[in-house]
């Protein structure tokens, strides 16, 4: 049975007033003037006709947050865009970059320092953190056939301009193809050639042919896709044996040292001693020559002083000094008649003049 609106569009109009005609409408079946609490915003009057627009809105973001056709490459990174599995030539630089879901990925590949560890810990081999990759050390034979060890670093990069290239080459594992099995050919043809024995004092020697060997192979590839930046030789493993006979040996060197240096320090605390020695024997010889040259000197000097004096006495002087003594002779005997004068012969030298007035003086001549 079909509804009549006819009621209601009564009662909207204040129609059909019982119960009196009570104009606030307060009787029984008042409400002439009844109205709405609110009035129905404009938006949902036409929502019905927008709603096809806001669902498909709706739709879109949803498909774009679910698919995601867009990639973000950082800094230190770059993009490969792969297009229905043929990997791009041109590598994609740090940024935000799209792609069609569902026919084109982005492969996001480091560029950064990468090391590679060789090492004996068997709890980190063959993991990868933080760009370090860690394998287990070198085992190889050297020139006598004696196992040892080999612990080195790697330090390397992938270029950025031919990742693409390098990725779609090596494929996401490159590491485990360029650059480990370089590193293991060079140091196993390159330890090889030396004894156990030689190893140790030859260990800077045998770094940098591990070096040179692994850079000029990394550089030979074609289109040089690896930057290779270092190669650290950080330990050399020796049999147990070896290592003790090296211990044994460097025992040996050791006391040798210090026996060639006790030798040494002797030898020149002898020498010392003998240099002080010489020292005083020739301050003395010095001395001592000094001496005998003053001596000679003086005598020199005297005998040069008496030849002078004898070149001096001339017989003319000598008869002059005679004749003034004798006159001082003569003098004195005015005075002392009773001396006496002894004379020499030749008349060469002086009279002996003697006073005779002392008694005791002239006894004593007498006798």
């Amino acid at each position: 049975m079909p509804i009549d609106n006819d009621y209601f569009k009564n009662r909207q109009s204040g129609g059909g007033n019982k119960g009196g005609g009570n104009g606030n409408g307060s009787g029984n079946g008042g409400g002439g003037n009844f109205q709405p609490p609110f009035e129905t915003p404009d938006f949902f009057k036409n929502f019905g006709k927008k709603a096809g627009f806001i669902y498909a809105i709706i739709f879109l973001v949803l498909v774009i947050v679910m698919a995601k056709p867009y990639a973000i490459i950082n800094s230190g990174e770059v993009g490969i865009k792969v297009t229905t599995g043929k990997y791009e030539q041109e590598a994609l630089t740090p940024g935000i970059h799209l792609l069609i879901p569902g026919i084109q990925k982005i492969i996001v590949v480091d560029t950064k320092v990468r090391l590679m560890n060789y090492k004996s810990r068997n709890d980190e081999i063959n993991s990868f953190d933080s760009g370090i990759k860690v394998n287990g050390a070198i085992e190889i034979l050297d020139a006598r056939g004696l196992p040892v060890t080999i612990e080195l670093t790697v330090q390397y990069k992938l270029l950025p301009h031919g990742a693409p290239k390098t990725i779609a080459s090596w494929g996401l594992s490159w590491e485990d193809k360029i650059i480990n099995p370089v590193v293991r050919d060079i140091v196993t043809k390159t330890v090889g050639r030396y004894t156990a024995e030689e190893l140790p004092t030859k260990r800077n020697e045998i770094a940098i042919l591990i070096e040179n060997g692994v850079r000029k192979n990394i550089n030979d590839l074609e289109g040089s896709p690896v930057e290779l930046l270092s190669v650290q030789l950080r330990e050399i493993g020796l049999p147990a044996k070896i290592k003790e006979q090296i211990e044994r040996v460097q025992i040996a060197n050791q006391e040798a040292e210090r026996v060639k240096y006790e030798v040494q320090r002797a030898k020149q605390e002898a020498e010392k001693r003998a240099a002080t020695a010489i020292g005083t024997a020739e301050a003395q010889r010095i001395e001592a020559q000094g001496s005998a040259d003053a001596v000679t000197i003086e005598a020199d000097a005297q005998a040069k002083a008496n030849k002078l004096i004898a070149q001096s006495l001339t017989p003319n002087l000598l008869r002059m000094q005679q004749i003034q003594v004798q006159g001082k002779f003569n003098e004195a005997l005015k005075v002392n008649k009773d001396a006496k004068i002894f004379l020499t012969p030749g008349g060469s030298t002086p009279n002996i003049w003697v006073d005779t007035k002392s008694a005791s003086r002239d006894s004593s001549i007498n006798k």
